[in-house]
């Protein structure tokens, strides 16, 4: 198939999911602003903020050990954070999390390694890559966990790879130093599984998730991604589970599919918010995965952003931006737009290349997260940031 080919395969079927992504397949040189064109408009003609990068002393998260592998890392996925008093925690994942603690993000101490009430779950491989503190103090957590050698072993593959991935749930009374488990809640069916996938990572499953809650809290949303076999369902999806649920999740979580919310979390269906390009069991996959979102303050909207990967070996395109006033609205998302190139995104870290992954904001006020931010905060990637973003609003120069 040529390019060209390719090219008009993929706007065919991103068309049919209702025009949610209409975004240039072309990979653009350099650092871009916010990217149009008269395929990727704005809905309904709404004006969006814009965004401005700008170079920022070096900061990188406090990361932590991988006895498994004998070696350092920063972070391997979304990195969540929370406010105790005057304290923030943050945590760093790689197959196990670690927890830090600072009187802000500047100032973060050495990482230690969480404990589990279950010892079964210091076996797996876990990410905490979302969390969300209560009013009461008890911290919510959610995991995204591969599980290894489902398919038979590859002799060119990473041990235990492809695998599969769920969604779990956790909880803590005591700023997530230990953790208590509360139960799957995003899987997908056994029947997805793909073992004879070209992909070297991933034959099925949901995760790389980002969750939060509306402001009336009536309702978590599970921003996740979705690593089915089934090409109509890849790429960012969600679901959502009643905020009086959170201490008993399971089986309370439910899948968004044509319009309603009525599939299971495990083993149900989902419509992408924005569908993969391509199938990610090829070579030449092409999708968007690991959304993080946070509220602005400046801006009065929801912003996520968004990792892009081209092919199997999960090389990044680029990062892009989404924006939403309404959390509870799927199809208030704008389409996607490029806010960096792979050339940059892979270079976090000035002294070598890096993935170009887990794109994040970090507001670095008292009381800012990685889920609250305001007109200027610290933009990461790998567990670092050399980088400042700026949000303004509509016509703002």
């Amino acid at each position: 198939m040529t390019n060209q080919e390719s090219w008009l395969r993929s706007s065919i079927y991103v068309f049919r999911a209702a025009c949610i992504l209409l975004v240039a397949i072309a990979i653009n040189p350099g650092r871009a602003g916010p990217q149009t064109s008269d395929n990727n408009r704005p809905p309904q003609g709404r004006a969006l903020p814009t965004v401005v990068l700008r170079d920022a002393p070096l900061l990188r998260l406090p990361g932590g050990y991988n006895p498994d592998r004998k070696s350092d890392f920063l972070a391997d996925s979304n990195s969540p954070s929370h406010w105790s008093g005057s304290t923030l925690y943050v945590f760093n994942s790689w197959e196990q999390p670690w927890r830090a603690t600072g009187p802000d993000a500047f100032h973060l101490g050495k990482g230690s390694p969480v404990g589990f009430e279950n010892p079964e779950l210091k076996k797996m491989w876990i990410w905490v890559e979302s969390t969300w503190k209560d009013d009461d103090g008890m911290l919510y957590g959610w995991v995204h966990n591969e599980v290894p050698n489902v398919c038979p072993p590859r002799p060119d593959n990473i041990p235990g790879y492809p695998i599969v991935v769920r969604v779990e749930a956790v909880r803590s009374t005591d700023d997530g130093a230990n953790w208590q488990y509360l139960g799957s809640v995003l899987g997908g069916a056994a029947d997805s599984v793909r073992c004879n996938t070209q992909n070297p990572w991933y034959a099925g499953g949901m995760g790389d998730q980002f969750v939060m809650p509306d402001k009336e809290k009536k309702y978590f949303y599970f921003f996740f991604t979705n690593y089915s076999g089934v090409f109509a369902e890849q790429g960012i999806c969600l679901a959502r589970m009643r905020y009086s649920d959170r201490d008993n999740p399971r089986g309370k979580v439910w899948l968004y599919y044509k319009g309603m919310w009525n599939e299971p979390g495990i083993g149900g269906n989902a419509t992408p918010l924005f569908p993969a390009i391509v199938d990610i069991a090829r070579r030449d996959c092409n999708t968007f995965w690991g959304p993080s979102i946070h509220w602005n303050t400046y801006l009065d909207e929801y912003v996520m952003l968004l990792n892009r990967v081209y092919d199997s070996a999960w090389q990044a395109e680029g990062i892009y931006i989404s924006f939403n006033p309404d959390l509870s609205d799927p199809n208030g998302w704008s389409a996607p737009q490029k806010i960096m190139d792979r050339g940059e995104a892979i270079h976090a870290d000035p002294q070598k290349p890096g993935n170009g992954w887990y794109a994040q904001v970090m507001g670095t006020g008292r009381g800012e997260t990685d889920k609250l931010a305001g007109r200027t905060a610290r933009f990461f990637l790998d567990g670092q940031s050399r980088w400042e973003i700026e949000f303004r609003k509509p016509g703002e120069k």
